[in-house]
């Protein structure tokens, strides 16, 4: 691919304004993005903008039995593959946009070819894609209607941690060691996770007992840590983690399977196993495999590649008050091996 054409734009004032030169800038480069594509380019790789087609549409919600609009869902074409394929893919070209708040989009400039029509929507968890491929020509302009998101769900909601939106900024980020402190970011909230060394700071507030999450007391900002990493034994040695959800169920319902929902918003060379109640039992109930390399955590980001699992949890490992779900990160071989969480829910019987 040969991206451009590349555009470089040089200002300049009488009153060394550093602002007014940044807010000039800013404007310019409005400007060329309303321009784009360019209709001046003499390469036959580099459609004009009558050669491209239009995807418009309104996604709308269904969940937990109510229609919502899906409000400022992203919405993109991409190669044609599974629900997650666009994730993966390096080759093709994709073309992205956000919809408004009441789930309406509109996609332009799109190269001629075949796609398939994908979206996720802010606060709900999974994928969606459309049900047919998408074929742009020459002008074309495609209006799809009203499409439907079925947001995964088995039942109500008993509890959940976090926000799902594919990424772990709303948990809790420690400070860094004062002498990797970067100067850049101490003012910045939002921008706390790009601190170096963070990854450590788990292992200095969890020195020798793992993370307790207890629902209906623990606030995910304060209590979760951004990121589930191993711990460091000194010598370059690293131990599992395991990592604990509490919480009460006055009655198990015994009528129906409840369900965990587990979203990740990254994953390096990691492992995760779930049990109910028995931190020691040989076989988890469930387990990710190993899974990612979006390298994450090491690169100072906040997400990567999300996944997604839906575990079903037969009510006979639940008991009648107190119950703990434990989540174990069993890779080990270096400190960047981990996950970072999205969203967690539990999900009672749908008779319930």
């Amino acid at each position: 691919m040969v991206f451009g054409p590349v555009f470089i734009y040089l200002n300049s004032n009488s009153t060394a304004d550093d602002q007014a030169l940044w807010n000039d800038a800013k404007r310019q480069m409005s400007v060329e993005g309303e321009s784009w594509p360019y209709n001046f380019t003499q390469s036959e790789d580099f459609p004009y903008s009558d050669k491209r087609g239009t995807v418009s549409g309104q996604i709308t919600m269904q969940n937990e039995g109510d229609s919502k609009l899906a409000s400022f869902a992203y919405v993109g074409l991409a190669a044609p593959g599974d629900v997650d394929s666009w994730q993966f893919e390096t080759k093709g070209y994709q073309f992205w946009t956000q919809a408004n708040n009441e789930g309406s989009f509109t996609i332009e400039n799109i190269r001629v070819g075949t796609y398939n029509l994908y979206a996720w929507v802010p606060g709900f968890v999974g994928n969606y894609k459309y049900g047919e491929n998408i074929t742009i020509t020459p002008g074309s302009n495609i209006k799809l209607g009203v499409l439907n998101y079925e947001s995964p769900r088995n039942g109500p909601t008993i509890w959940e941690i976090g926000y799902p939106d594919r990424s772990a900024a709303e948990f809790f980020v420690p400070d860094p060691e004062p002498t990797l402190t970067n100067k850049l970011f101490i003012n910045q909230p939002n921008e706390k996770f790009r601190q170096y060394g963070l990854w450590d700071r788990y292992t200095d507030l969890y020195p020798t007992e793992d993370l307790i999450y207890n629902v209906g007391t623990s606030n995910c900002s304060r209590d979760w840590f951004f990121i589930h990493v191993p711990r460091n034994t000194g010598k370059s040695a690293y131990e599992p983690t395991t990592w604990q959800i509490t919480f009460e169920l006055k009655t198990v319902i015994r009528t129906g399977n409840y369900t965990l929902q587990l979203a990740l918003a990254s994953a390096t060379e990691a492992e995760i196993q779930v049990r109910f109640n028995d931190p020691s039992a040989k076989r988890p109930h469930f387990t990710t495999g190993r899974i990612g390399k979006d390298n994450a955590i090491a690169r100072h980001g906040i997400h990567g590649i999300y996944r997604f699992y839906t575990v079903d949890v037969p009510n006979d490992v639940l008991v009648d008050g107190k119950n703990t779900i434990y989540l174990t990160q069993t890779r080990i071989t270096a400190i960047f091996q981990g996950v970072m969480y999205d969203y967690i829910r539990l999900e009672g019987p749908t008779s319930s």
